[in-house]
C-alpha cells in the first residue's frame, strides 16, 4: 500500500469514527463518560452540557463545580417537572453520585450550564473543560460539540468494548 493510500485510509477512519464516538475520563473510582454539547445558533450566549458520571467506589461523591473555556459561567442545574410546568434550579450543593452507581446529566435532567459564551458552538468542534468532585478531586475533560437537535446517545452509541 502507498504512503499516499495508508494516509487517505487512516484520514477516512478517524473522519468515520465523528463526534458519536464514545470517549471517557477516569481519576480515582469516578469515570466520566462522553462529554458533549450542542451546537448553538450565532448569537446564543448559552450553552449546556450532558455527560454520565460512574462512580465504581464503595463511598459516595458529589460533582461540587464545573468550568468549561468556552464559558464566563458552568452551573450545575436540574429540570424537573412540577404540577406540569418544567421548571430549572441551580443545585448550589452539586450533584450526588451514588457509591457504585451512576448519574446521567441529559437534556431535561440533570446537565451543565454554559453561560457567557465566548463564541457560537459549532458541530464537530471540541472544548475542554474540568470537573470538580468532592473527594475524586478535579478532572479534565473535552466535550464533543453535536448538532443543534442532538438528543442523548443511544446505548449502542455508548458501547464500550
Amino acid at each position: 500500500m502507498s504512503r499516499l493510500t495508508a494516509c487517505v485510509v487512516a484520514i477516512a477512519t478517524i473522519l468515520s469514527i465523528g463526534p458519536g464516538f464514545a470517549h471517557e475520563f477516569k481519576k480515582g473510582s469516578i469515570t466520566v463518560e462522553h462529554p458533549w454539547s450542542r451546537a448553538t445558533p450565532g448569537g446564543a450566549q448559552v450553552a449546556t452540557g450532558y455527560l454520565t458520571i460512574e462512580n465504581d467506589g464503595a463511598e459516595p461523591d458529589r460533582l461540587v463545580a464545573a468550568t468549561a473555556e468556552i464559558a464566563g459561567h458552568t452551573g450545575i442545574h436540574q429540570m424537573s417537572m412540577v404540577d406540569g410546568v418544567m421548571k430549572m434550579r441551580e443545585l448550589t450543593e452539586g450533584l450526588p453520585v451514588p457509591a457504585d452507581g451512576s448519574v446521567a446529566l441529559e437534556p431535561n435532567s440533570y446537565h451543565l450550564m454554559f453561560t457567557d459564551l465566548k463564541e457560537p458552538l459549532k458541530e464537530g468542534d471540541e472544548f475542554s473543560g474540568t470537573l470538580t468532585f468532592e473527594k475524586a478531586g478535579t478532572l479534565d475533560v473535552t466535550f464533543e460539540v453535536e448538532g443543534i437537535g442532538a438528543g442523548s446517545p443511544t446505548p449502542d452509541e455508548h458501547d464500550h468494548h
